[in-house]
């Protein structure tokens, strides 16, 4: 009788633990509906990021202020993350106008806006994304098939026919902070459009408004060559300068860009030039 009240008891125990045990298999199987994760974690820090914002900034404290365009190559080197299959930087404005997470401008001269830069006219995402597209003329027939006349029609976009961007931004100095900072503004993608054979000159196909981007941006990962968890974004990409570029214009009376009085080489030592000035003049603030 007391052997069979000692087996009673092993028994329940035994069903007891096995009731609290976990299920290992159930519960590293993923519901039908559920899909698996890429990895043994989940990375979920850069798409929960949030802006870091400016430093507040007052018109009073502002004691210099220099406005440059600059490129950014996507074929150099340095550059390769902007045009990674993974990423592309291209991808992300479009898929975030489209989507209307994203407001596009329209480049084109304006009385108002002689550059096209200054986002006085906000583009459709359709009129944006036409703007990528060469133009291809399509012929139209009548039934006996001689050609009637045709029409010329946009056609397909490929993401890798964009390699530049350019920025336009501001470096300032902030004497209440005593900071000297460049501060970007916009960002346009280049597009060489060709129309009727004729391959017209480089210009941006639309400009988006860099804060406006940057809470877009901090929630796209940047591809890194040597470690997939830097750890980070687009926006880091910007605000850390993690790229190479060089300056095409500087704000000037004229209005004058380098291409419009220097050929060449001279282009390339305008734009030495204006970025040597601005070392020096931060330079020069302190004394030793």
């Amino acid at each position: 009788m007391k052997n069979i009240f000692l087996a009673f008891i092993l028994i329940s125990s035994a069903l007891v633990v096995n009731a609290q045990a976990p299920n290992l298999n159930n519960s590293t199987k993923p519901k039908a509906t559920e899909r698996p994760i890429d990895g043994y974690y989940k990375r979920a820090n850069i798409e929960n990021a949030r802006v870091t914002p400016y430093a507040n900034l007052r018109e009073s404290d502002v004691m210099f202020s220099k406005r440059v365009w600059r490129e950014i190559d996507v074929r150099d080197k340095v550059n390769t993350i902007f045009a990674s299959p993974k990423s592309r930087l291209i991808t992300i404005l479009t898929d975030a106008i489209e989507a209307g997470e994203l407001t596009a401008y329209d480049p084109s001269y304006r009385k108002e806006d002689v550059n096209g830069d200054e986002f006085s006219t906000v583009l459709s995402a359709k009129d944006a994304m036409a703007k990528f597209a060469d133009s291809v003329f399509v012929p139209t027939f009548d039934q006996d098939g001689n050609q009637i006349g045709g029409n010329m029609k946009a056609g397909v976009f490929n993401p890798d026919s964009i390699v530049k961007f350019r920025i336009k931004e501001d470096w300032i100095f902030d004497k209440q902070r005593s900071v000297f900072e460049p501060r970007i503004i916009g960002i346009a993608p280049i597009v060489k459009i060709s129309k009727a054979g004729q391959v017209s000159d480089e210009q941006p196909a639309f400009w988006v408004y860099f804060p406006e981007a940057r809470h877009l941006l901090v929630t796209k990962a940047a591809v890194n060559r040597t470690n997939d968890m830097s750890g980070l974004s687009y926006d880091d990409i910007f605000m850390k300068r993690i790229f190479s570029s060089y300056i095409v214009k500087e704000s000037n009376p004229d209005d004058l860009r380098f291409k419009d009085y220097a050929i060449g080489i001279d282009k390339l030592y305008e734009s030495e030039r204006v970025k040597k000035a601005l070392m020096d003049f931060e330079h020069d603030l302190w004394s030793y």
